[in-house]
Order: structure tokens, then sequence, then C-alpha cells
């Protein structure tokens, strides 16, 4: 959208020079990153945190510099003074020539772009709790927000300022809405090459979609072309942003039908910031995995009865042991926290009964053995810190006694006695 009015003719100069500093910026985080790469290896440490510190260093690093080119926001949230007051100082980058209507404005892009970590984002991520008004806020449910506005950039852009070439502005504070041409442009341009990301057009329904919780499952359905795919992989990328331990713990995989459309899909991730998700087909999974020999008649019916599946999951939980508890202390410098046994057991017992997913139940555990130690931490010293939560959680003797009651199993150490030992699989 293009216009020669005046004032809109400013608003994009504004917001064209805001996007070179952000570019700037960006350059300066990509090269700071590396940096840190450098700083990082002199680091005195153990042989095993080195590695791990390193690794992370170096991957965050090589994400920045694998960004895709392209426009570093779409989208501006102006909230209300409101709002601003309640949502605190410091998350956004404010305004100085009073163009907008509230305390402060956010740009929402699809990378947190910030002149230092403690400073307050030129560009917020699309992900960020924060960011959600822009997809959910409406003339009758404004969420805070004074003004939505959408930019325009030209197709293709490779992220250059002369490219931003509209805006729409959306007056949600004062009960205004309209559909946005942006938006519908967007939607309708003709699809060729590569599957583009969606982050600037994704609709209310689809970020319930995206943002549902980690422990749900989510099952998109919907004719062709409706962004079902789009959703999924924004989904993993919202996850992966949300939960990154817990996700590149236990892995992430995007299942595709054939190597086509792998390849069809394999720039949206990179270009929601998200690298080296593993992607893979069925046929190439099965092959990972070779057939050794042929069951026969009896034996693949006994495995594809869904009885199967109740004997499976008896014979994992079997290895949960609330009766191997034992008194747990856990190091708080010169402090020592105990974990009676019996508390031990009994939380162990209530998550089993929960009938979680196996390793979900051992995450959950661990969070609770950390709760108790947190609260009786707390009442002795104030509010603990996130390192302090993550020491204790990774401390020798918690992850010692979660093993003893709540052990580690691979599959195959699992199965392997139920087919082999006629016993084993007629106690289970």
């Amino acid at each position: 959208m293009t216009s020669t009015e005046p004032a809109l003719q400013r608003a994009l100069d504004r917001e064209r020079a805001h996007h070179d500093h952000c570019r700037s910026v960006l350059a300066e985080m990509v090269e700071g990153a590396q940096e840190h790469v450098v700083t990082g290896e002199d680091v005195s440490a153990s042989g095993a945190d080195a590695e791990a510190l390193g690794y992370r260093l170096r991957s965050r690093a090589e994400e920045m510099r694998e960004l895709p080119p392209g426009p570093l926001f779409f989208g501006r949230l102006d909230f209300t003074e409101a709002e601003a007051e309640t949502e605190g100082e410091g998350d956004g980058e404010g305004e100085e020539d009073g163009e907008g209507e509230g305390g402060r404005a956010l740009h929402i892009g699809r990378l947190r772009i910030t002149e230092h970590p403690a400073a307050p984002p030129l560009v917020v991520d699309w992900r960020a709790p924060v960011s959600r008004a822009f997809y959910q806020a409406t003339a009758g449910d404004p969420r805070g927000v004074a003004v939505r506005r959408r930019f325009g950039w030209a197709p293709g852009s490779r992220g250059e300022s002369a490219d931003l070439t509209g805006m729409e502005d959306e007056h949600l504070g004062r009960g205004e809405s309209r559909a946005s041409a942006i938006v519908a442009r967007e939607i309708e341009r003709p699809r060729v090459g590569p599957m583009r990301d969606i982050a600037a057009t994704i609709q209310p329904e689809q970020d319930d979609l995206v943002r549902a919780g980690l422990g749900d499952t989510v099952c998109v359905q919907g004719a062709p072309g409706t962004g079902k795919t789009a959703v999924g992989l924004h989904r993993a990328a919202y996850l992966l942003y949300t939960h990154p331990q817990r996700i590149k713990r236990g892995g992430l995989l995007i299942l595709g039908p054939n190597p086509a459309f792998l390849s069809y899909i394999a720039e949206v991730l990179p270009a929601l910031g998200e690298s080296g998700v593993r992607q893979s087909t069925l046929a190439q999974e099965l092959a990972r995995h070779p057939v050794t020999r042929t069951d026969d008649a009896p034996a693949a019916a006994l495995k594809h009865d869904a009885r199967t599946a109740e004997v499976l999951r008896r014979a994992l939980y079997a290895r949960v042991a609330p009766d191997a508890a034992c008194d747990l202390t856990v190091p708080d410098g010169s402090y020592r926290w105990r974990v009676p046994a019996e508390t031990l057991a009994r939380v162990v017992a209530d998550v089993r009964d929960e009938r979680p997913p196996y390793t979900v139940g051992r995450d959950r555990v661990r969070a609770r053995i950390v709760g108790y130690v947190q609260e009786r931490a707390e009442r002795r010293a104030g509010p603990r810190p996130h390192a302090w939560l993550r020491r204790v959680e990774r401390s020798r003797p918690v992850a010692a006694a979660l093993d003893a009651v709540w052990p580690r199993v691979r599959p195959e150490e699992v199965l392997a006695p139920l087919l082999g030992d006629p016993s084993v699989l007629a106690r289970a």
C-alpha cells in the first residue's frame, strides 16, 4: 500500500529509520554472539561444563548467522497508558515522536532484537506472551491495545527499509476495527517457491492452536490450503521458544510424507529463528531400524492386539519404585536440606497415581522434589532465584534419588524381557 499523504509518509519514514536501526543492532548481535563463543572457550570450568557451554554458544551464533534475509518486523502495538503502567517499564522501546496513543509501543517480528540483554527490546519475538495481543485483540476486547499497526512490505522483500511500502492502523482503544487489506493480500499472494511462514498473518483461531499447552495433543484438520502445515510448524517454533530445554532434551522431529514435501517446508523454521530441527519421512525412519526377521502369525497377532499396550504400560510402570526412596540430602552452600524418605515415596506414589506419560512423570517427580526444597529454603532466606532452582534440580543427590525411584528406561529395556522371558510376560 502506498500513499502520498504527508502524515503517512512521515510515519513511514520513521518506521524505515527504526528498521535501519534494528538492522544495525542485529548485525552487532550476530557479531557479539561470535565473540561470546571465543570468550567462552577461555572460561575456566570442568570439561563437561566447558563443552556444554561451548555447544550452546556456538549453536546460538550459528542460528543468528543463518537467519534468512527479510523484514525485521511486521506489526506494532501501541498500548494504552493504563496498560503500560500495569505491564511495567522495560518491555518496549517507547515512543519519542509522540505518534503512539499509549504509554509505550512494541514492534512485533520474528526475532527479539535488543541493543543489550537488559535493554528494552527494539523488536519483540512474535512468540512472546506480550505479542499475543497482536493476534487476539479486538475492538470488543482490546487487551490494553490502543492501536494495532500492520506493515506492508514489497513481495519477496529481503529486508531493505525501502521495501516498507505501507501500513494500516486499527484504533482498537476507540472501538474501531476493520478487515486488513495487508493481511488479505498476503494470504492471497500466489504460492511460488518454498513455503513461507505466516507469523504476520496468523488468525486468532490459529494462534490458539499454536500456543496450546505443551501437554496438549493438537490435531489440525482442514481442507487443502487452509494452513494446517503452517500451524503445525509455527507450533513447533512456539514450543521451542517457550520450553527450549524440555523440547531439546526430548527431541523434536518433523515427519513428512516425502522428501519433496520436506524440501518445500524446510525454510519455515529457520525463518522463525529455529534451526537444527530434524526433518524426516516415515520411510527414512523405518530404514534406520532394518528388519532382521519376520514374526509368524500368532506372534504378529499378539503384538498388534490392543491389550498388549496395557501389558507394556504395566511393565514400564513396574519400574517405578516408591519403596526404593531413601532420605535425600540436598546441598545448598554450607547448608543441607533434607527430604525424608517417606515424603519422597509419597511424591512418587502420587505422581504414579496420576498416570502421566512415563517421561513426564519423571520430570514431575523432579519438580516436586525441587518445590519441596524451595519451600523450605524460602522460609529461611526468602525467594530463590532461577539459577538456584536449576542448580538444585541438576544436583547429583536429586538425580541419584530420581534414578532410584523413577529410573530412565529405554524402550528395548522394557520390550526385550517381555518378548524373551515367558515368566516376565506372565507377571506383567
